[in-house]
């Protein structure tokens, strides 16, 4: 569930795209997080990581109780995507705790590159802990993608307990299961990629990681950047779950509910619902970054630039693990 790109040859800047795949509704709205808020990583913990945000950012929520996509405003993008095979590992209180819902925004609250973010990854022990889906129940299993305005990207998975960080500007595409090595071994069995197999067809993880990166790699680079978000988004339905039952046996996929294209250099965030023709975007240079804003995304008749019609709203309280 969930296909992350990110076009670095379009000669409009970098450019990331994102579906969201899943199996209900998320309630989804977008908000602007002004700088100087304090968060605690984990409510009632022995040692939470505490932080005072020092970036504003412009997010996609999970039922206003989490941050799965989102931009700050130095260009820093972030999205979580699912992972079974995650493995957060039990407890350590000797390592500052941090609650998945939080994961992606803190990130976006304190860093201005991949680099720096990976810099203090590697350097400070955190141990993100999951949570349950509120409406599914399901467990949250997620790993997260990273990626700046000077095009470097970052991909971040718990496996057996341990933070695996998988840092370079060649990976520019990130699916499901399985986890990212395994990922990029199986990439070099196909025609184009280094193999010989054909392309696969499927909406599977793996297959749509092929996929992704097949095409990504042969879009042509863009005269505008109109036409290169018209591009993008191109590959990121070609990777898209069509709408349909739940299937049984493959319950690690859903449709696609929604997807975002982040144009990096620029600050651009587009939002498009599968459930409307329409395509939203916010321009983060026009937004007031000093207050907490909501765009409910609910609402009939969204279409074309959003961005002067955020309404002032109390900032929602992420769901602690």
């Amino acid at each position: 569930m969930c296909t992350r790109t990110l076009w670095l040859d379009s000669d409009q800047g970098p450019i990331a795209g994102r579906n969201m795949d899943w199996a209900q509704s998320l309630g989804t709205n977008l908000w602007v997080l002004p700088a100087g808020i304090e968060r605690t990583g984990i409510d009632k913990d022995p040692n939470p990581l505490q932080w005072q945000s020092k970036y504003a950012s412009l997010v996609a929520t999970a039922y206003d109780l989490a941050t799965v996509d989102g931009l700050n405003e130095k260009g820093l993008a972030a999205h979580v995507l699912w992972l079974a095979e995650s493995d957060y590992g039990e407890r350590d209180p000797a390592q500052a705790g941090l609650s998945v819902s939080l994961w992606a925004q803190f990130y976006l609250d304190q860093f201005d590159s991949v680099e720096a973010c990976v810099a203090f990854t590697g350097e400070h022990g955190i141990q993100v802990r999951p949570q349950g889906d509120p409406v599914s129940g399901r467990w949250s299993t997620v790993h997260l993608a990273l990626s700046d305005a000077s095009g470097d990207s970052a991909v971040i998975e718990f496996i057996d307990g341990v933070a695996k960080v998988h840092h370079s500007r060649d990976y520019t595409v990130m699916t499901n299961s399985p986890p990212f090595e395994e990922q990029l071994q199986h990439l070099g069995k196909y025609q184009g990629l280094g193999g010989d197999l054909p392309l696969p067809g499927t909406t599977e993880a793996a297959d749509r990681f092929v996929r992704a990166s097949y095409y990504l790699s042969r879009l042509p680079p863009a005269d505008s950047p109109k036409r290169a978000y018209a591009a993008l988004l191109s590959v990121m339905r070609n990777a898209a779950q069509p709408f349909g039952v739940a299937d049984p046996a493959r319950p690690n996929i859903s449709m696609t509910i929604w997807r975002t294209l982040i144009d990096l250099t620029r600050c651009i965030y587009a939002f498009e619902s599968s459930f409307s023709p329409d395509i939203i975007w916010v321009q983060m240079h026009k937004l007031d970054l000093t207050k907490s804003q909501k765009l409910d995304l609910s609402q009939e008749g969204l279409v074309g630039d959003m961005s002067n019609q955020f309404i002032p709203t109390p900032a929602f309280e992420f769901m602690s693990a």
